[in-house]
């Protein structure tokens, strides 16, 4: 979705009520009239996200609707900005603090922010953010270029709201993920080398941070979170020629697969501070690559009359068309996980989460859809209407979100509000993450 340039209400000598009211909730003046979208009474932001059904708002659902609220979004992201180019979303003990400038910058959060300008439209060369983004990824390959071999960590800032909650290795993570985002834009040839170096070094240290029981060490409050990140930095870093240690990714898929009992259809929580939405998200995003070879191995095989129509996703099946065993086991395994854990992830009484919306919420929500394009499942459409209903329902009024717990930062949740909202614009990046 391209930012679009939109008129503002003027203000008149004689500003009414009704004109005030239109300022702090519907800002935008728009060409055709369209229904407008009402925020519940006597609730700036809804603390409930999985109570706010989605139903009714299907109106809202077409571009022309969703891009003023990206567009409001975009516009406070851009003021939030550090002088040193960096986004902050503050430290685990002051979470209270809401103002973007009170806090420290940390390569996590800035990250986050700079994936949202770019899914939205803007490059380093084009578009109204081209400035943020460029200020960003200077501030990024600055921090990772300034660490050595021998360090654990990509930052010297330590004890933020995102290490705190999600773990002390996020930072090389999504900057991980931004920077292979960022190698398929057309770059010039010493910018794209100064990016691949930078994210050898962050694969390294991810890579070097997972046990192996799959887990990625320092695991915070939601630890599960930073592992099923993790295993999709390492799938984009490969998808851009990076290269992978199998093994760490092999043992990161199966500690997230773990985490689903595909048999007793039971949740394991406890790398998920209990919250089932975690753990089932990053199990459906931990399988969905190895799901989805399954499913295209079988409908292949199908075409070419090697087995019926009504053949299912099997052990038996695929070593019939010539698979190992354990390659059947992992992929009819893989396959299973993935769609029982997309479905229980967007049930509504495992999307309330912790009760309330934290940036762990947001995440999970975006792991889930995610997950669905990676796999080329169309059922992320299905997920899309909901999620983006809901997301603009509980906007504030000055285009920002924000947590009610854990992860409280307004620039953590707006950027990842942001990613969900526009995810349409990578369709065809994300799917080739997914591709053998």
């Amino acid at each position: 979705m391209r930012t679009k340039t939109r008129q503002r209400f003027g203000i008149t000598v004689v500003v009414t009520i009704a004109v005030v009211m239109a300022l702090a909730f519907n800002k935008t003046s728009r060409s055709e009239p369209i229904a407008k979208l009402e925020r519940e009474k006597g609730c700036v932001f809804m603390t409930t996200f999985g109570e706010q059904s989605s139903e009714g708002y299907s109106q809202f659902k077409i571009r022309a609707n969703i891009q003023p609220v990206i567009d409001d979004g975009l516009t406070w992201l851009a003021k939030a900005q550090l002088d040193n180019g960096g986004y902050g979303a503050g430290s685990h003990s002051r979470q209270g603090v809401m103002n973007p400038h009170a806090v420290n910058a940390d390569p996590a959060t800035t990250s986050m922010v700079a994936m949202a300008i770019l899914r939205s439209g803007s490059t380093l060369k084009t578009g109204p953010y081209k400035t943020q983004l460029n200020k960003a990824l200077e501030f990024l390959l600055n921090q990772v270029e300034s660490v050595s071999k021998d360090d654990t960590f990509i930052t010297s800032e330590k004890g933020t709201q995102i290490q705190s909650k999600l773990g002390q290795n996020i930072d090389a993570v999504l900057t991980a993920q931004f920077f292979s985002n960022m190698l398929r834009e057309s770059l010039d040839e010493q910018t794209k080398r100064r990016i691949s170096k930078c994210l050898d070094i962050c694969v390294d240290k991810i890579q070097k941070a997972t046990g192996s029981d799959g887990r990625v060490a320092g695991a915070g409050w939601a630890g599960v979170l930073q592992s099923g990140l993790a295993t999709s930095a390492l799938e984009s870093a490969q998808s851009v020629g990076a290269t992978l240690d199998e093994v760490v990714v092999t043992s990161q898929k199966n500690y997230l697969k773990g985490n689903y009992d595909e048999k007793s259809a039971s949740v394991k929580t406890t790398d998920g501070a209990g919250i089932i939405l975690y753990s089932v998200s990053n199990s459906a995003r931990g399988s969905a690559k190895d799901a989805r070879k399954a499913r295209e191995l079988i409908n292949k095989a199908k075409k070419e009359g090697k087995l019926k129509e009504n053949d299912k996703v099997n052990v038996k099946n695929l070593q019939q068309i010539g698979v190992t065993e354990a390659e059947a086991i992992a992929y009819t395994s893989s396959y299973n996980v993935y769609n029982a854990s997309k479905e229980k992830a967007q049930q509504n009484e495992v999307m309330t989460g912790f009760g309330n919306n934290g940036g762990e919420e947001f995440l999970s929500f975006l792991q889930t859809g995610e997950s669905m394009v990676v796999n080329d499942d169309d059922d992320w459409k299905t997920w899309y209407d909901d999620v983006s209903g809901r997301l603009m329902k509980i906007q504030n009024a000055d285009g920002s979100w924000n947590g009610h717990h854990c992860i409280t930062s307004p620039v953590f949740c707006t950027a990842t509000s942001l990613l969900i909202l526009s995810i349409e614009n990578d369709i065809e990046k994300l799917k080739a993450t997914g591709e053998d």
